[in-house]
């Protein structure tokens, strides 16, 4: 579905959330705080468009997604950003490798959010943060009632003008409708082990940005071994990133 949509996808984000996705990728960019050194994991990153903000502050960005045609899309208009295929229930990265994780409204698609939230605090070293920016239940009343006749009346028929794949939004009204609201996305940080869960609604509460940090006590180990282990451990989806260039695979 999502290879279905890779072509037009930023395009036909922008339209349908009325420009609201700049303001919310600066929001999850704050949130993030990525420094010169730091190294970040960018989960269901598309086209990669959503880790251009992380590579600007000096970071070693890594975007990683499930969809080899939004990688491909991503590499033609992006070049420079280290694009890797990988799956967020078994991500290819050792222990403790990066200093930040995020995920932009991906973790609604995965099929097992518990395990998903798991390996993104096995991935992050001690000490290290996750931010998580998904849609959500908006706080008044009266606009929730509007917003979500939009989702499921006015998303799809403007999708048709737009995308490449119109009926793949179909399922993404419905899965944006269907997910829990931000208080439950916060309890499932917390139960997944992650500490200190804050989140800030966004236009309204249709998208919150939920952050988090790994607890200190982590089993041993020398983060500072995180550059160079990325390195050692992507070399077996190295030919998966070589694919993502070449047409027709």
């Amino acid at each position: 579905m999502f290879d279905g949509v890779a072509e037009r996808y930023d395009l036909t984000n922008d339209v349908l959330s009325l420009g609201q996705t700049r303001l919310w990728r600066r929001a999850v960019a704050k949130a993030v705080d990525a420094r010169p050194g730091d190294r970040v994991l960018d989960l269901a990153a598309g086209t990669g468009s959503s880790s251009l903000p992380f590579a600007a502050a000096g970071a070693q960005v890594v975007a990683a997604d499930f969809s080899l045609g939004m990688l491909r899309v991503g590499k033609r208009q992006h070049p420079a950003l280290d694009l890797v295929a990988g799956d967020a229930l078994r991500l290819p990265f050792p222990d403790r490798a990066f200093d930040a994780v995020t995920i932009s409204f991906g973790l609604r698609n995965v099929t097992d959010v518990d395990a998903a939230l798991a390996e993104m605090a096995r991935v992050t070293r001690p000490g290290g943060r996750l931010v998580v920016c998904e849609f959500s239940h908006p706080t008044w009343r009266p606009f929730r009632t509007v917003y979500s006749g939009y989702l499921m009346a006015a998303l799809p028929k403007v999708a048709r003008r737009v995308s490449s794949n119109p009926d793949a939004y179909v399922y993404l009204a419905e899965s944006i409708r269907a997910w829990p609201d931000q208080d439950h996305l916060a309890s499932w940080l917390q139960e997944a082990g992650w500490e200190s869960v804050t989140y800030r609604n966004l236009s309204g509460g249709i998208v919150a940005v939920h952050r988090a940090q790994k607890p200190l006590a982590d089993p041993a180990g020398d983060p500072a071994r995180g550059a160079a282990a990325i390195a050692a451990h992507t070399g077996p989806v190295a030919k998966l990133r070589r694919n993502i260039t070449r047409p027709g695979r």
